[in-house]
């Protein structure tokens, strides 16, 4: 049951909705939106008892091999931009008052106001009733749509995410779309390539592109708050095996020396040596350093190959200012969380290999597969130059839309967006973040 303060929110929320103009010409003006509630979902009704939240299916990354850097997604964009203009114009959607949890099982007065929301942006069949209070399969499945488009935890609750993602406007996600727009419209602006990789850092993904179809994509993790990820476009020159890593000055600095302090037994246990001068000056014994007092253009570190390496077992080499590239990583659980944002400002690739592959198979002697897994198998380090540099783009796109009609949005991980609604949403129910240790 409502609070009467909440209950009095509830109605104000609705009455300043539905008291538009536009909205009360109309109360059922989404209706003729073209492709809002279609295709039409159905379901049937649950038993409204409460049950355990759903399992969290990970299919996070995008379903064709439509390139984002394409004129098939500036189509798709606009005519997401104009779905979204007759949205403004016919006065938005409801805000979701309060801030307790919604799921399903829970007959409510605030479900008529997700009905009335899912039905506006589309997840909700326009067939459904808005007026029904009742939590039940139907609203479920329609706010775990909204959940995939909006890269949530697909748990069919409206957790606190899920409603602050609900209660983000509408003008606010149409400024997003064509800022979005014009991010991509810049990308597509560029000399056209017939390969190339482009990571989407807010979405936590990365596509392979030839001969403008995506091959191949990637989960991907990337820099977290004040180790942003950078956005470039840079070349990808060089592959290398069982490489060694040459800690960033930065890294050493900020992160190593003072963990140093606290444990002296780190570098041992990490397979890590000290240099003085250069990483290819002389080795000096850790003992003999005061890691409270040592500075890091003096004191430079450098990580063994093997399997415990922060690169994990190949880099992919890409020379730019920022001193950034992609990797593989000894952490690959982390790939199974929804948001990636752990790394000091590289990129770290899932099933990396499989890219590396692409990357060389032009290479005299790369033809064929199987020969990433040959030298992975001999175990020495090698250093592959590509005869054909591939460009590579870092990007931040946290808009966009798909041929199909279906229009996703990702949380404006590094507040580039001007909005403090869009920004990354705590979730307090996701697994804690790894602990921050070396990984570039």
């Amino acid at each position: 049951m409502f609070s009467p303060a909440l209950a009095f929110a509830f109605l104000a929320a609705v009455a300043a909705w539905s008291g538009s103009s536009a909205a009360a010409q109309d109360g059922n003006w989404w209706e003729g939106i073209n492709s809002f509630g279609s295709p039409d979902y159905s379901g049937k009704r649950a038993s409204l008892e409460r049950t355990p939240p759903r399992k969290d299916d990970l299919n996070d990354l995008r379903p064709n091999d439509i390139p984002w850097r394409s004129d098939e997604m500036l189509r798709a964009m606009e005519d997401a931009i104009a779905r979204y203009e007759s949205i403004v114009n016919k006065g938005g959607w409801p805000i979701i008052p309060g801030n307790r949890m919604l799921r399903p099982g829970d007959d409510d007065e605030r479900v008529g106001a997700l009905r009335r929301r899912l039905m506006v942006s589309g997840e909700l069949a326009r067939s459904s009733s808005y007026n029904d209070y009742s939590f039940d399969s139907v609203v479920e499945q329609a706010v775990v749509r909204f959940q995939e488009n909006n890269g949530l935890r697909t748990n069919g609750r409206v957790d606190q995410p899920t409603l602050a993602a609900l209660n983000i406007t509408a003008e606010e996600r149409l400024s997003q779309l064509k800022l979005n727009h014009g991010r991509i419209l810049e990308l597509v602006q560029q000399a056209p390539e017939e390969r190339y990789v482009l990571v989407n850092v807010p979405a936590f993904q990365l596509e392979a592109v030839e001969r403008y179809q995506t091959v191949l994509r990637h989960r991907v993790i990337v820099g977290r708050n004040g180790r942003e990820t950078p956005s470039l476009k840079a070349m990808i020159k060089n592959l290398n095996f069982f490489p060694f890593w040459r800690v960033p000055d930065s890294v050493a600095q900020l992160d190593v020396f003072p963990r140093l302090v606290k444990e002296p037994d780190y570098l041992a246990k990490e397979h890590i040596r000290v240099l003085s001068g250069d990483f290819n000056g002389p080795e000096i014994d850790p003992i003999s350093i005061d890691w409270s007092q040592a500075n890091a253009k003096v004191v430079k570190l450098k990580q063994d190959p093997g399997p415990q390496n922060a690169l994990g077992l190949v880099r992919i080499d890409m020379q730019n200012e920022h001193g950034v590239y992609m990797h593989d990583t000894p952490m690959k659980p982390l790939f199974e969380q929804r948001a990636r944002a752990f790394s000091a400002g590289c990129v770290r690739v899932q099933d990396v290999f499989q890219l590396v592959e692409w990357l060389a198979k032009y290479e005299p002697g790369w033809e064929n597969p199987g020969q990433v897994q040959a030298v992975l198998d001999m175990g020495q380090a090698l250093d592959v130059q590509l005869s054909r540099p591939v460009p590579v783009y870092f990007a931040y796109i946290t808009a966009w839309a798909e041929p199909d009609g279906r229009i996703s949005f990702r949380p404006d991980i590094y507040s580039r967006d001007g909005s403090a609604a869009m920004g990354e949403v705590i979730d307090p129910d996701a697994p804690p973040p790894p602990a921050q240790g070396l990984a570039p």
